[in-house]
């Protein structure tokens, strides 16, 4: 199978679903992600530590996506029965292992005193118990498994990829041929959001499209949902859908770049000119709301 193509660094700025994502709920926090060394106000070292804090959700998505990466490399090497025991232990060991020494948002800004691992072991418990216990696992497993030589399981790097003349990333979670279709699944802890994840899928589609040469019919993407249930949303997109796809990633890269003071550097304009959301649900919820005032959200 035809291997991604790797790119050589280049400074100007690449589109994916969550850089637009944050660029359209907050300018303000958008410069502060990806601009923060050009502010001549609020010192780096702070600017990053802000943009460092996790929270309860996004560490227990983390935890997930690595136990099920690690479960199916394993299964290219062996498809014997996992013990459940070593798994929920190396389960808990995890998440020691990666909430150690961080700090959560929900900690910082005294909306919890603590956060309790039990509570995301239980979550990252019951999310791949879900996975082991799905019909889709199964299938993989019986059906899909001689191509394992084929499987592209959550592949190292950002996914960095070109749409014609532009740079995005583009990285799937599990992608993997079966009886000349492809089939693209991305894992998921959270809620569905069908503006956002449809517009990643169909980026990961024409990306796959793309990579391997495909016809749309050939592509399956499939959103795999694990809390609280084992649930899957699969809807295949039409040539019309990904041929739309290259004007809709045009007009949001120039968005973009109308931020830009110089696009090939990827230099910003003054941070004055990024204003703050007014909508506040969106600041309760953001890493860099203390530099906003906003911190008691």
């Amino acid at each position: 199978m035809k291997m991604p193509v790797s790119y050589k660094f280049t400074p100007i700025l690449g589109w994916s679903a969550s850089r637009y994502e944050t660029f359209s709920n907050c300018k303000r926090a958008y410069y502060y992600t990806y601009y923060g060394k050009f502010d001549n106000q609020i010192p780096l070292e702070e600017i990053n530590y802000l943009k460092k804090l996790t929270s309860i959700p996004l560490e227990t998505g983390n935890i997930i996506h690595d136990v099920i990466r690690d479960a199916l490399v394993r299964y290219t090497k062996t498809t014997a029965p996992i013990d459940k025991n070593k798994l929920f232990a190396h389960i808990y060991t995890m998440v020691k292992s990666y909430c150690n020494n961080k700090v959560f948002s929900e900690v910082y800004y005294k909306t919890l005193d603590k956060v309790d691992l039990e509570v995301i072991y239980t979550a990252v418990k019951t999310a791949v118990v879900n996975f082991f216990n799905s019909n889709r696992l199964e299938w993989i497993i019986q059906e899909a498994i001689d191509n394992k030589n084929d499987w592209i399981i959550e592949p190292g790097g950002y996914g960095e990829t070109r749409f014609g003349d532009l740079k995005a990333y583009c990285k799937v979670d599990f992608l993997f041929p079966h009886n000349n279709e492809y089939y693209i699944l991305d894992w998921k802890s959270g809620r569905y959001s069908a503006t956002k994840h449809r517009k990643q899928m169909l980026a990961y589609s024409v990306w796959a499209k793309m990579t391997f040469g495909l016809e749309p019919e050939q592509i399956n993407p499939i959103l795999t949902f694990l809390l609280p249930k084992y649930q899957e949303i699969g809807e295949p997109f039409t040539a019309t859908e990904m041929a739309e796809f290259y004007p809709t990633l045009e007009s949001e890269t120039q968005e973009m770049y109308a931020y830009c003071a110089g696009v090939q550097d990827n230099v910003p304009i003054p941070k004055e000119n990024f204003p703050q959301t007014t909508n506040y649900f969106v600041c309760s919820f953001c890493n860099f709301r203390k530099l906003c005032n906003l911190s008691q959200l």
